[in-house]
């Protein structure tokens, strides 16, 4: 009993597989688009709360300050990321914003970031790092000009935030008027809405987890943002090709062909998303784990956060969000009516009782295969139209010729 158990489980799991990689329909992602809209609506709105009440860890390009710098390696005992902490307490009074060491082996340095300082403070604490710490030159000598102090300013980063916002808006604009000619107004408006879901989405999550914001997580956010659209632009052309002349034909749905359509690329939007993941993982990885480069790092979380979210979005919220503007327009409800007509049609006509006038479209019931039909009932489902029953499929009798009389036997007769 087990083993029969284990074989069916291994059937079921190799169908949904074998599914989802021929794109055959085995998701019904639009049929239950309000449980995406609840589950991305509650997402966003978690995240606007946290940008508007948490707010965001500005780094020192944003909100200004003084950067010390110098080499881990010294006459002593190697700095760690706690002796400067205490060091830096002892000597200013206060805590430093942030203490981290980058770098391996002997390049390895400490980077500390502190509250603008004035001359008094640089020189105090300059001497009690060197007392401490006695760092070296390049000569191999301690020295104290070992240590590097210098003044940032928060202008520059209000300059690389004003540049960041314009250069969104200037790609929202010219994305708006390339996806309006290139497919038609309601993608467009469905894209605009899943792209401004992925920047929402990832400095909402800078905020709740505390990340660092510095000019490379500007930098990553508007890459990301390529990436997001291409992924919504594949499954957008694959629906523009499925739904083409679909107001004079009655076998699917918009929203049937949309579907369908996000399952045939399905697995190519998954292969997509992990093959950029991976390299940003290494990124990490490497630049982080092995380099201790804090740069990096910032680089490389705000791809992961906005990857993962925009492959997302494509699949989930877009398509849905398309299909219901798409049937605000009477031709597509037209469409829809006549749709369900048709498969309601040969049950009724069947006792007599609704046979359809001359002017009806023909049906095509028996051009539609069975596993097709089997799919299209679901989705039909979904969609909230009738769908055809058993009754209705084609049996084929009395249209299939026997070959009785004229097929040889093979007997030869002695």
């Amino acid at each position: 009993m087990a083993d029969t158990t284990a074989r069916r489980d291994g059937r079921a799991r190799a169908g949904v597989l074998t599914r989802l990689y021929t794109g055959t329909g085995a998701f019904d992602v639009v049929g239950r688009r309000k449980l995406w809209y609840a589950v991305f609506g509650t997402i966003v709105l978690v995240c606007i709360g946290s940008i508007v009440f948490r707010g965001f860890n500005l780094g020192i390009d944003f909100t200004g300050g003084t950067q010390v710098q110098f080499p881990a390696a010294g006459v002593g005992a190697p700095a760690t990321v706690e002796d400067v902490r205490d060091v830096y307490e002892q000597a200013i009074g206060q805590e430093p914003a942030a203490v981290q060491t980058i770098g391996q082996g002997a390049a390895a340095s400490v980077l500390l970031r502190s509250e603008p300082l004035d001359a008094a403070q640089i020189v105090t604490l300059r001497q009690a790092l060197f007392d401490h710490f006695q760092p070296v030159d390049s000569g191999g000598r301690p020295s104290a000009s070992a240590i590097s102090i210098n003044d940032v300013s928060g202008t520059w980063g209000g300059q690389i935030t004003r540049q960041a916002l314009i250069a969104l808006a200037v790609f929202l604009v010219l994305v708006t008027i390339f996806l309006a000619f290139y497919f038609e107004r309601a993608m467009a408006v469905a894209a605009l809405i899943a792209l401004i879901h992925d920047v929402v989405v990832t400095m909402g999550v800078y905020s709740i987890v505390g990340f660092e914001v510095t000019p490379a997580t500007a930098i990553g956010l508007l890459t990301i943002l390529g990436f997001s659209l291409y992924d919504t632009v594949v499954v957008f052309d694959k629906v523009k090709e499925n739904t083409r002349g679909l107001l004079s034909l009655t076998r699917r749905t918009y929203a049937e062909a949309a579907n369908l359509a996000l399952n045939q690329t399905l697995m190519r939007s998954i292969n997509t998303s992990l093959i950029a993941v991976l390299p940003v993982l290494g990124l990490m990885v490497v630049g982080v784990g092995l380099l201790g480069v804090g740069t990096l790092a910032d680089l490389a979380l705000v791809q992961i956060v906005g990857i993962l979210a925009g492959a997302a979005s494509s699949v989930l919220l877009a398509t849905p969000i398309l299909v219901d503007l798409k049937q605000r327009d009477p031709r597509i409800r037209e469409q829809a009516r006549r749709v369900a007509a048709r498969r309601a049609r040969p049950a009724t006509g069947a006792s007599g009782e609704a046979g359809g006038s001359a002017g009806d479209e023909p049906d095509l019931s028996d051009e539609v295969p069975a596993g097709e039909l089997r799919r299209e009932r679901a989705m039909a489902a979904a969609a909230g139209v009738p769908a055809r029953t058993a009754a209705q499929r084609p049996t084929g009798k009395g249209t299939r010729p026997t070959g009785k009389g004229t097929r040889p036997t093979g007997k030869r007769r002695r």
